[in-house]
């Protein structure tokens, strides 16, 4: 009996973080069992032995800490209470403020070719009920790539509620929004429906990886900002929750990270 209420409870707590519509909800009831979550030294930022929790979240946030593969296993607990609680989607919402400020004190060029470029997983959709899992743990266990590929293909991520306030913004000035993935062409059905069930609508392209797009991720989605360039659009903004959706060339007029602890893509 205990370990079933432990377990309602964070999955309510997961449902809070994220929910604002009850597609959201209906995304965290598929997790077959949440990742029960023990308070420790470290979910608050004290230390525990050898690793500072807070500063290495924050290291990995201002890329000084890169190509890292694993959560410290140490910070698993931390990075769970980091995800799940109100801090989380506090460092959103602001990150999502100060876009919208930026977005609506720019002046347009009024022909239809201004874009701003939105990653997908964790920056316009979640994948938080995914990592919740005992079998994921936060990023602390190995990536299992068919799993979370079976996930995807599901369909059911929840959207990001302060970054979709962002992405309505943009569109409500008449810069044309860009969704930019590093998932696969395969993908596109699922990915297309799972995005117009939570509330993305009337995007100006969405582009996935396709089987000549090689090279790094950084490379890959550089290549894909310069097409834009090339055709005439202006990238008046960039969101994403890796460094590698951030930095390369024609990254755009501003650049806004939203915090992602949970894995590294270079």
């Amino acid at each position: 009996m205990r370990s079933f209420t432990i377990l309602f409870v964070f999955a309510t707590i997961v449902a809070l973080a994220l929910a604002s519509t009850s597609d959201n909800v209906e995304a965290i009831s598929q997790v077959v069992e949440i990742h029960r979550l023990r308070p420790q030294t470290g979910s608050a930022g004290h230390r525990v032995p050898q690793v500072d929790c807070l500063s290495w979240r924050l290291a990995v946030e201002t890329n000084n800490l890169r190509d890292w593969k694993l959560v410290p296993k140490q910070c698993e607990n931390y990075v769970g209470h980091y995800m799940l609680g109100k801090q989380y989607r506090h460092d959103c919402e602001a990150v999502a403020d100060a876009a919208i400020e930026y977005a609506k004190g720019l002046k347009l060029g009024g022909d239809g070719k201004d874009v701003c470029v939105f990653d997908v997983d964790e920056t316009i959709l979640s994948n938080i009920p995914f990592f919740a899992r005992c079998d994921v743990a936060f990023g602390a266990l190995p990536y299992n790539a068919t799993k979370f590929d079976e996930w995807i293909a599901d369909g059911k991520l929840p959207a990001i509620p302060s970054i979709r306030c962002v992405y309505n913004t943009v569109l409500s000035l008449g810069i044309k929004p860009v969704l930019l993935t590093g998932a696969t062409e395969n993908f596109r059905q699922s990915r297309t429906t799972n995005l117009k069930k939570v509330g993305y609508r009337n995007w100006f392209k969405l582009i996935l990886r396709g089987d000549k797009d090689t090279g790094s991720a950084v490379e890959y989605k550089s290549s894909k900002r310069t097409e834009l360039v090339k055709a005439g659009y202006r990238i008046v903004g960039n969101i994403g929750d890796q460094w590698s959706d951030l930095i390369g060339e024609n990254v755009g007029a501003h650049t806004f990270k939203v915090p992602d602890p949970m894995y590294y893509v270079g």
